[in-house]
């Protein structure tokens, strides 16, 4: 596979990066919006994912003057994109995920006997 494929690849498939995806599918959010939605990221996490979204052109950062500043991020068009393919993979987690679980409890019982 080509270079920048990865890259991209690397980006969009990153967990954070599809769960930012889903948290701001309705509109703008603050960051800690943004952190409560996803509930298990940290603060660093969340930065440095936001940070290369923005990099990556998927997301945009405004910043409202006010006292305190308020900081919003949204999708850009590029990023609301890439929605349906998120949102398919989601549906499809959903879809199978009694058969992953059925298979790993078979396979993490096949491997507890072999020992």
């Amino acid at each position: 596979m080509c270079w920048p494929v990865r890259q991209i690849l690397a980006r969009v498939g990153d967990k954070w990066s599809v769960l930012i995806v889903m948290a701001l599918r309705n509109g703008p959010r603050r960051f800690n919006e943004i952190k409560r939605a996803i509930g298990t990221i940290s603060q660093r996490m969340l930065t440095l994912t936001l940070k290369g979204m923005e990099r990556d052109g998927l997301v945009r950062r405004t910043v409202i003057p006010s006292k305190p500043p308020r900081v919003d991020y949204e999708l850009t068009e590029l990023g609301h994109s890439l929605r349906a393919p998120v949102e398919q993979l989601g549906l499809w987690a959903i879809e199978h995920e009694a058969r992953i679980a059925a298979a790993q409890e078979a396979f993490d019982g096949k491997d507890s006997s072999a020992g």
